[in-house]
């Protein structure tokens, strides 16, 4: 099968590549800026995601589209925004496929998107899932929880500050929970919808098997590093409420509020995705083992 792929090449779309690469998929990626070496099963076009005439072009000749795109911060002042890279971008990859008379559309959301939610990139994840839905393609929906694997942000930024201070920030009493799933797992369960009817018209929240508060992640990521003490420097709540909405506009400022009121919510999930795509995801402990004491 030829699919067409945005987001392809960040962070979890260079898992799904190798995935369904070896399952012998060809791929064509929509590129903008950074890309990889064509050959070997992946072609890249130039384009945006933003754009609906470049994605139009760049489904031509596809049996499936998958939307990655996604982003966990605004910057507005670059364009960066949840309504243009989750709605809009939405938009204009459904769009494609109906151009090109292809049913087959897998569109990765978030855990925690849902009617009525709190944080902007909820809602927008959400009103981009709205639009699938009403599409009137061939489906799937997938909402994982964090995301782990070699190139992530939240594990590396954890494991970046106990190798340099042995100390790690933590907003309030750090015991909300998250569910932490490799991008392996992410990318095999993309891969197997492909192949499962039963996948059509459905929306999976998808988890890894162990359920975390922050702290336990920040002691696991130590453990994985081969350090047994860290100290867990706690910020106060109500300070990182009202510090937050004053520096998140500024880049070096490594949180938002959005991000805040999205931690305190958890992600998590009762792991029913599995009864569907039958195979055990990875632990995290195990699975940061694997590439951060590299």
């Amino acid at each position: 099968m030829r699919i067409f792929i945005s987001g392809g090449t960040g962070f979890v779309g260079g898992h799904l590549c190798r995935e369904l690469l070896s399952r012998g998929h060809q791929l064509r990626l929509l590129a903008h800026g950074r890309r990889g070496e064509e050959g070997s099963g992946i072609e890249y076009v130039n384009g945006d995601v933003t754009s609906a005439d470049e994605c139009a072009a760049g489904a031509k000749g596809c049996e499936a589209v998958i939307n990655l795109v996604g982003i966990i911060r605004e910057f507005p002042a670059r364009g960066i925004t949840f309504p243009r890279l989750h709605v809009e971008a939405t938009r204009n990859m459904l769009a494609a496929a109906k151009a090109n008379g292809i049913s087959r559309y897998l569109q990765m959301s978030a855990l925690g998107s849902r009617p009525a939610a709190v944080s902007g990139y909820h809602q927008s994840k959400y009103a981009a899932e709205e639009l699938v839905v009403a599409s009137g393609l061939d489906y799937t929906i997938f909402r994982p929880s964090l995301i782990f694997g070699p190139e992530d942000a939240f594990v590396n930024m954890l494991a970046g500050f106990i190798r340099s201070f042995s100390i790690v920030p933590v907003i309030g009493d750090g015991k909300y929970r998250l569910q932490p799933i490799a991008a392996d797992d992410v990318a095999r369960c993309f891969a197997l919808a492909l192949e499962k009817a039963e996948t059509v018209g459905k929306a999976y929240t998808i988890c890894g098997p162990d359920r975390l508060t922050y702290l336990d992640i920040v002691d696991a990521v130590a453990r994985a590093l081969g350090r047994f003490f860290v100290l867990k420097m706690k910020n106060p709540l109500v300070l990182m409420q009202f510090v937050t909405p004053l520096l998140e506009k500024f880049p070096f400022y490594p949180v938002t509020s959005d991000q805040i009121t999205m931690l305190l919510e958890e992600s998590i999930c009762d792991g029913s995705w599995q009864e569907t795509f039958a195979f055990k995801p990875v632990g995290f402990e195990e699975g940061i083992s694997g590439y951060l004491r590299k």
